[in-house]
């Protein structure tokens, strides 16, 4: 299985003197884990390191750290913690001492991990989209039982005689919402699978 977050949260620790706050959100692009970032970005503190993943795309900056002792680690963190379309941003705030390459590691994979496992957690599921084509007088019956499939709608169009229908379904529940759709519609409606 795997989550993202329900909402921000957020998680702060001190190791050694110096402070690190810990903030996570749910994106998902790359253009809202970017527009995250700049809105908890702290000038004054002296660090700003931050990892996303969404899918299979994934980015980190360890922001003047020495390399892989931040971003990495974070990632690594994100990825342990079963979470996917997350963004983590790890602020520090230098205390005077010194943690080497190992505990820095340690200090921002550990904030990340520990902000993710505060935050509410809700789970992905893997969803295709189809298009349909709905009479008006089959479409409240159907709206009334996609909640059976774990259905979403994502669009509807209205034309004279019905809706043209984007559904959002899980691949195992394709089979049975099509024999409800021809059963609904005596035969007349049909699920196609959309350009993934």
């Amino acid at each position: 299985m795997t989550f993202t977050l329900a909402a921000p949260c957020e998680y702060h620790e001190t190791v050694c003197k110096s402070r690190f706050l810990a903030k996570a959100a749910p994106v998902s692009s790359p253009e809202e884990a970017q527009a995250f970032l700049q809105a908890v970005y702290d000038p004054t503190a002296t660090h700003n390191c931050w990892a996303w993943k969404i899918g299979n795309q994934y980015r980190f900056s360890d922001d003047g750290e020495p390399g892989g002792t931040a971003g990495r680690p974070m990632l690594t963190a994100i990825e342990g913690q079963d979470c996917d379309r997350v963004m983590v941003v790890v602020i520090r705030w230098f205390g005077g001492i010194q943690l080497g390459t190992g505990g820095l590691a340690r200090a921002y994979g550990g904030s990340a991990a520990k902000c993710l496992q505060s935050g509410e957690r809700i789970e992905l599921v893997r969803r295709d989209r189809y298009s349909c084509h709905c009479r008006f007088a089959e479409l409240a019956l159907l709206k009334a039982r996609l909640g059976e499939f774990d259905a979403l709608i994502e669009s509807e169009i209205f034309d004279a005689e019905g809706a043209q229908l984007v559904l959002a379904l899980p691949p195992e529940h394709r089979r049975r919402l099509q024999q409800t759709l021809a059963d609904i519609s005596r035969g007349r409606m049909e699920l196609r699978l959309l350009s993934l």
